[in-house]
């Protein structure tokens, strides 16, 4: 969604906030601005343009020197996407600058009574009425900035994280964050904030965690962090285990294709030292045995990730697992109590649906053990536990790496749980655990062997749709390849179990209709009864994909993946899905890095 950063120090302003700003883009966006406090008391200078951010460095011909701004890419909610509709936001008397992510839900009875006090309004955002309330605010408070900002949040009703910067005090920015991600950048005479560390990675790897209905207050030289009620809070510092370099694309032509690439390593960091077990991730914070119950909740391609856990957990550890749509999962108001483990996965750890669905299990007394890729998010910190996967940054929208350290991350908890439950010989244990650790070395024999697949996806760059067969764990890695050729090739596409088949989707085959198969291990009753779901297609004119480890004899395509342990199949057949889905962008010359309409971290509802 939006990214935010802010900066206050010794360098000219422009130069970290533009940069940052770039790091965020592949947050998703469709207006950029920048906001600078240039001489005390004198009106802000700012800068906002809709559509990309070349749009916006176009005009910053003759910008002043400041050391002290703040800077937005906005994806839109609340109005289009246009020049007054784009962050910041000023106060009538153009002193005050606002950025925000979010949503502001009580916007309308903020702006009616603020009109009628005289503010006038310049765009159709909620965002404009909390710039015109802090700055009533600060009035109020004598031009306390932090003071206004505690107060106005109390008013506030939905999420959000604000920045504001007045020209009064050019040295000073002021930050909240309410169920939306905010991180404190600590410099050697300047300081940062942002709504990603990304922003300022190439300039400091110390950063601070900011909780729920906390404020924070910078300048060049002090930090202090309060809660709502003004109390000064004690600050938690982190390391950031990457660096700048991470965040480009190192000769690729584009991060998703770099990011395919680095799975491998991806996989094998997030194996390390986890599998004789998790105990050093859960320590006292959450207690596996008298589990009755899992819920796993996600959206998207975690969701995919959770339906692959399912299959590992219910037969490792025999216990019965339920994964569930966090969008929908509160709204039925489900069964969950203290005997239940839910997990939640995501990879930024602030997305709104899964950390809302979450909220609800911890208020009816679940245990909650979640899942994330970002250290020190929102999704972790309010958990009793969390496995991180290790793969570093993702900047591509469309999550490659992300999704197979997630699968990494459900063979893991499915083997500690079945440790704790006792359901598996330590022979079984064993063999998954010596196939687990063969996957990183798999995976690259799976890359070293895409090019013909680009190639030959080229040539159904035409097509208007394409479908996805699987069984068993070969139905969700079905789903993710569907999903990911809609997030970047536009087109429709579909994935499904393969015995549903005959219930009602094989009306979509015409002559030539491209079918991918993912096929199950070969010798098994379920790869017999895929090749047969794969011959019913087949004899109605479908041109057939197959990718599995073995060959299949109906298969006009073959993509050959190695053997490994049948649970563990989706980590190998999903890497030429990506493949498809990246090919198939690139041949239909859309933007693979952001494709249109989505953004990398979903933090509103």
């Amino acid at each position: 969604m939006c990214g935010i950063v802010g900066y206050t120090g010794k360098a000219t302003a422009l130069t970290p906030v533009l940069e940052g700003l770039r790091r965020l883009e592949y947050r998703g966006y469709d207006s950029a601005g920048i906001a600078l406090a240039v001489t005390k008391g004198e009106p802000l200078w700012i800068e906002k343009r809709a559509g990309k951010l070349g749009n916006l460095e176009a005009t910053l011909t003759r910008v002043p020197d400041a050391h002290s701004g703040i800077g937005h890419t906005r994806w839109a909610t609340h109005g289009g996407p246009t020049d007054r509709n784009a962050h910041p936001h000023l106060d009538n008397e153009g002193k005050l600058a606002l950025i925000h992510n979010g949503i502001i839900e009580n916007y309308v009875e903020l702006r009616e009574e603020l009109e009628k006090r005289g503010h006038i309004f310049s765009s159709d955002t909620d965002t404009e009425s909390v710039v015109h309330l802090l700055s009533d605010s600060r009035k109020k408070h004598n031009g306390d900035l932090a003071a206004a900002m505690r107060e106005v949040c109390a008013e506030l009703r939905g999420s959000f994280t604000l920045l504001a910067i007045h020209s009064d005090e050019p040295g000073r920015i002021v930050g909240a964050r309410r169920n939306s991600p905010l991180v404190v950048g600590v410099g050697d005479g300047e300081n940062f904030l942002a709504s990603d560390v990304s922003a300022f990675i190439a300039y400091t790897k110390n950063a601070l965690e900011l909780g729920q209905d906390e404020v924070v207050d910078i300048t060049a030289e002090k930090i202090v962090i309060t809660n709502l009620a003004g109390d000064v809070l004690p600050q938690k510092a982190y390391e950031i285990s990457w660096d700048a370099s991470a965040a480009e694309r190192g000769g690729f032509e584009h991060f998703m294709l770099k990011e395919i690439y680095e799975q491998p390593k991806a996989v094998a960091d997030t194996l390390i030292g986890r599998t004789a077990g998790l105990d050093s991730e859960i320590t006292a914070g959450i207690n596996l045995e008298g589990i009755t119950k899992v819920v796993i909740i996600a959206c998207g391609t975690a969701f995919h990730a959770g339906l692959v856990g399912k299959y590992a957990i219910e037969n490792w550890a025999n216990i019965s697992v339920d994964v569930e749509l966090a969008s929908e999962y509160r709204y039925r108001e489900p069964s969950v109590d203290g005997t239940t483990l839910v997990i939640p996965i995501s990879q930024s750890g602030e997305t709104m649906d899964t950390l809302m669905a979450m909220r609800y299990a911890r208020s009816k007394g679940a245990r909650i053990f979640a899942v994330c890729n970002t250290n020190g998010s929102t999704i972790p910190r309010e958990s009793d536990a969390v496995l991180y996967t290790y793969a570093g940054p993702e900047i591509a929208v469309a999550s490659t790496k992300a999704f197979l350290t997630q699968l990494i991350a459900m063979y893991l908890i499915a083997l500690h749980l079945a440790t704790v439950r006792g359901t598996l010989t330590q022979k079984e244990h064993d063999e998954i655990v010596t196939h687990l650790a063969e996957l990183p070395g798999k995976i690259e024999q799976v890359l070293e062997t895409v090019e013909p697949l680009r190639e030959l996806t080229r040539k159904f760059k035409s097509a208007s749709s394409m479908l996805f067969l699987g069984r068993h764990v070969g139905f969700p890695a079905a789903l993710e390849g569907a999903l990911k050729l809609k997030e970047l090739a536009y087109m429709h596409a579909e994935g499904f179990a393969a015995g549903e088949l005959k219930h009602g989707p094989i009306a979509l085959i015409d002559q030539g209709t491209p079918v991918v198969a993912v096929m199950p291990a070969a010798g098994s009753l379920l790869a017999e009864k895929m090749a047969s779901n794969v011959q019913e297609v087949k004899a109605r004119g479908a041109v057939i994909i197959a990718i599995g480890d073995a060959d299949l004899a109906s298969a006009d395509h073959m993509i050959r993946i190695p053997a490994t342990h049948p649970f563990l199949e989706p980590v190998l057949s999903v890497v030429p899905l990506q493949v498809i889905a990246y090919e198939m962008a690139v041949a239909r010359g859309n933007d693979v890095d952001q494709p249109r309409n989505l953004a990398k971290s979903v933090t509103v509802e």
